[in-house]
């Protein structure tokens, strides 16, 4: 069907299933003419027909059907009773709709296919009955008749269509006698040199969705198979074997792809009815609200599409109701009287993103917290402690509402606690970005499919458990050493410092009541990401990654709110596949959750009075603020080149100024290492290495510890401290990037600067 638009691709598909079935019906009407269901299932065919092809302006298709469905209406109704020649001209007007049908998809248009001649004879049986009047409902023009039904048209309208008296044409004018009734033309034929074209029957079929499914079962049992003769033939020396395995694991993973593309089903399907929604919806709280749809064509499974549909209308209401404001409200606040809602999809790592963002009010994050605790859902001092997207978070929690007035919209506290658990059910999570003022967007992150997920396998304990990579973010492992220093437990909540930033630790089996594992050799963590927070899982090792086949568990087990599902490792093991977001919610609840804010707040005071000791050559040291450190990189001394009489280097795709700190103090011994350690600092889009002998440890600045004077007039220094019984120097960061990038703060102001990053002496007092 190339060529054709995709709508009338699909009304070509089903108007030619729909002709086949007529030729059936009609010739068994012949003999039944009392067959009610017969004549009903006729007319709504004729019906859907006439009103797509009036929607695609397609003028002879409309009126041959027309007229058609004007005969059938009277049989309907019992005016006239069917018999041979009525069954005649209906079924050649089915010739003539199938020669049209050929030529629009021949050519795009109805081309020269001549209909007069059956409309003429069918015109012929109506006007030849004398005993019988045009019908009541009868209208003056076809412009008049059922409104146009679209192909993909509920059954519940055409089927009220029908037990409702019908409006039809009127009769057409008298045709001219015609000698002989020639029959309708078809389009011409192609020359025998052009490749065969296929048509749009026989381009497409339709599948029953439990064939689909039943396919896609077979589908996950033949992937766990390819995953266990992977596995062992993953270490055998038959090259043959091995070989065989890799092509059935190529062919299983295409047949995989193919399979599931036959379940993915554009969001538009969903989308569809939203426009109807927001008119009626605006209409009746006295709104205007204009909704864009960006990214209909972003396909999800057609399992997920159903189990979204219910959360997505809620959240699309609710952004209605609750988020945009009246016109006369817009007005004053100086915005367009009409709002928009927008609804946006796209894949995104592996899920499918969808968006629901009005420009309405805003939510003031304060008033979800007062509300909160005069509901008595938190405390007052927890609210005081909770950011602004845990704040957000609440009006997900049961019962919560700042309604004033319960309506037969909203305000009875129910509705969003059921998106999120219905969303969560999936394997997807929602979050709420909200500006006062600007308005609100509630983002969906959804699993492509539920049938077969890429996952990480771990173990505990001895038994293997499965994390869905959609939720993972990295791995990071921890030497002993580094585990005891690294690690701090506050008020009884460990937590590990990734990249400058506090990461809660959840040990799995605490969560699993299972006895501590040993942890004399380090520990490995999963970061995962849940509702918008990190967290790292503490387990015993990590397996390996694999595409695993989701199996239900049962019911003792899904009660437990910790597994979503279980799966047959490549070895043929059972592993339970973790929730996420449960095993967060439980991990991360109440106190420890409270703790780990503390925590936070308490890091962000103490982040710069952390220091980063860095050696410098002849037994010197450095520390420079933690704050003014952005990366830690290891650059080739012979990438280095000068420009004047300062020195670059070539750093992702842009020009890297650098300084050797110890030539910039005077320090007369320097390292003709291969490689150089440096100090990368960024602001405002400029970066300057700073070049040290070796990185030697991250330190607290203890306010007790001994220091030295702080107007010292030593050249790049702002005073000195004692560090682990050294005497270490205070770097002037400041002073040393300007050495090496004379314009770096020209672009901003210096007090921005210092805002930015604190100075050293100021972390200090």
């Amino acid at each position: 069907m190339d060529g054709i638009d995709e709508i009338v691709g699909e009304f070509l598909v089903e108007s030619y299933e729909n002709l086949d079935q007529l030729d059936r019906d009609l010739v068994a009407l012949e003999q039944h003419p009392d067959a009610r269901d017969l004549l009903a299932s006729v007319f709504r065919t004729i019906h859907t027909i006439k009103g797509t092809s009036g929607f695609l302006a397609f003028g002879r298709l409309e009126a041959v059907t027309h007229v058609g469905e004007n005969l059938l209406a009277r049989l309907r109704d019992g005016v006239m009773v069917m018999d041979e020649a009525k069954t005649d001209v209906l079924l050649e007007m089915v010739d003539a709709v199938r020669a049209l049908l050929r030529s629009i998809e021949a050519t795009g248009g109805e081309g020269d296919v001549d209909v007069d001649v059956a409309v003429a004879k069918i015109q012929a049986v109506l006007d030849g009955d004398a005993a019988v009047t045009d019908s009541p409902a009868t209208s003056d023009s076809p412009a008049t008749s059922d409104s146009p039904v679209i192909m993909a048209a509920s059954t519940e309208t055409v089927t009220a269509a029908v037990e409702e008296p019908m409006i039809t044409g009127p009769s057409a004018p008298e045709p001219a006698p015609v000698p002989a009734p020639a029959p309708a033309k078809a389009p011409a034929a192609a020359s025998s040199d052009e490749p065969q074209r296929r048509s749009a029957a026989d381009s497409s079929i339709r599948v029953d969705v439990e064939l689909l499914d039943g396919l896609m079962r077979l589908v996950g049992e033949l992937v766990l198979t390819r995953n266990q003769i992977l596995q062992q033939t993953s270490s055998g020396a038959d090259i043959e074997l091995l070989a065989a395995s890799q092509r059935l694991n190529l062919i299983a993973s295409e047949l995989q792809e193919g399979v599931m593309k036959t379940r993915m089903q554009p969001i538009d399907a969903l989308w569809s009815k939203f426009p109807r929604v927001v008119r009626d919806l605006g209409a009746q709280c006295g709104k205007q609200v204009r909704l864009e749809m960006v990214g209909k064509e972003t396909e999800l499974d057609r399992t997920l599409l159903e189990a979204v549909k219910d959360p997505l209308t809620h959240l699309v209401r609710n952004s209605v109701d609750h988020g945009v404001e009246t016109p006369a409200a817009r007005v004053a606040a100086g915005k367009p009287a009409e709002g928009v809602l927008t609804l946006r999809a796209r894949h995104e790592s592996g899920q499918v993103l969808v968006e629901v963002c009005d420009d309405g009010a805003g939510i003031d994050a304060q008033r979800i917290g007062a509300k909160a605790v005069e509901k008595g859902l938190i405390t007052a001092d927890q609210a005081g402690r909770m950011s602004t997207p845990d704040l957000l978070q609440l009006i997900f929690a049961p019962g919560f509402s700042t309604a004033a007035e319960v309506t037969n919209v909203s305000g009875r506290g129910v509705g969003m606690d059921v998106v999120k658990t219905n969303i969560e059910a999936i394997g997807g999570t929602i979050e709420v970005d909200s500006t006062p003022g600007a308005g609100t967007v509630c983002r969906l992150r959804i699993p492509l499919t539920l049938a077969i997920v890429p996952a990480l396998t771990v173990e505990l304990a001895g038994d293997r458990y499965a994390l869905p990579q959609v939720s993972l973010l990295e791995l990071v492992a921890l030497d002993a050493e580094r585990a005891r220093a690294a690690i701090e437990d506050v008020g009884g909540a460990a937590v590990y410092r990734l990249r400058g930033d506090l990461l809660p630790l959840v040990r799995l089996s605490d969560v699993l009541g299972l006895p501590p594992g040993r942890e004399d050799g380090g520990i490995v963590m999963a970061v995962l990401r849940s509702e918008g927070r990190r967290f790292g899982l503490v387990v015993d090792r990590v397996v390996n990654t694999e595409e695993i086949v989701v199996k239900a568990v049962s019911g003792q087990l899904k009660a437990i709110g910790l597994y979503s599902g279980a799966t047959i490792l490549g070895d043929g093991a059972v592993a339970l596949i973790l929730d996420v977001q449960a095993l967060a919610r439980r991990a991360l609840r109440g106190d420890a959750a409270e703790r780990a804010d503390e925590v936070a707040v308490a890091a962000s005071h103490r982040v710069a009075d952390q220091m980063l000791v860095c050696g410098l050559g002849g037994g010197r040291q450095v520390a420079i603020p933690l704050s003014m450190v952005t990366r830690l990189e290891r650059l080739d001394a012979a990438s280095v080149e000068a420009v004047g009489h300062r020195e670059v280097v070539q750093y992702r795709g842009a020009i890297l100024p650098i300084i050797r700190l110890g030539r910039y103090l005077g320090i007369g011994v320097e390292s003709a290492s291969a490689t150089l350690e440096v100090v990368v600092y960024s602001d405002h889009g400029r970066s300057v290495a700073l070049v040290v002998e070796e990185v030697l440890d991250i330190v607290d600045a203890s306010d007790d510890a001994a220091r030295g004077a702080s107007d010292i007039n030593d050249h790049g220094l702002l005073g000195s401290m004692v560090i682990d019984a050294r005497v270490t120097e205070l770097l002037d960061v400041r002073a040393a990037i300007v050495a090496a990038d004379p314009g770096f703060y020209a672009g901003h102001a210096a007090d921005d600067a210092v805002g930015a990053a604190p100075q050293p002496m100021e972390a200090l007092r």
